[in-house]
């Protein structure tokens, strides 16, 4: 588990337990994307011999769950939450209002008809 830690960290964001471990599932599935979309590859072509398929999808099973996609979460770089997102700020509903009525978000403004 320790190999997936970050050794030096600067986010620049608000950081606690589950960002680190974001953080940590993050650059592990940039390290093991390319190996998986091989594996992926290697099974679903069906030209190869049934073993080398078996093989290829035993040794995907057999990958670190930090290295699947779906282990990735949205985080608010204010707060850490990870509910009620809005992914083109990166974050939470709650922090956006509160800075776009600020005005520290350029380009948004409260409406008003």
């Amino acid at each position: 588990m320790s190999m997936f830690r970050a050794k030096k960290l600067d986010l620049g964001c608000f950081t606690n337990v589950r960002v680190l471990r974001d953080h940590s599932k993050r650059k592990a599935f940039l390290e093991a994307e390319p190996e998986r979309q091989a594996l992926r590859y290697a099974i679903r072509n069906t030209t190869l011999p049934a073993r080398t398929r078996a093989v290829a999808q035993l040794q995907l099973t057999q990958m670190h769950a930090y290295t699947r996609p779906t282990q990735i979460r949205n985080r608010c770089l204010l707060g850490g939450k990870s509910r009620g997102i809005l992914r083109d700020f990166k974050m939470t509903r709650y922090n956006f209002r509160m800075n776009a009525l600020m005005g520290n978000i350029p380009g948004v403004k409260k409406a008003s008809w």
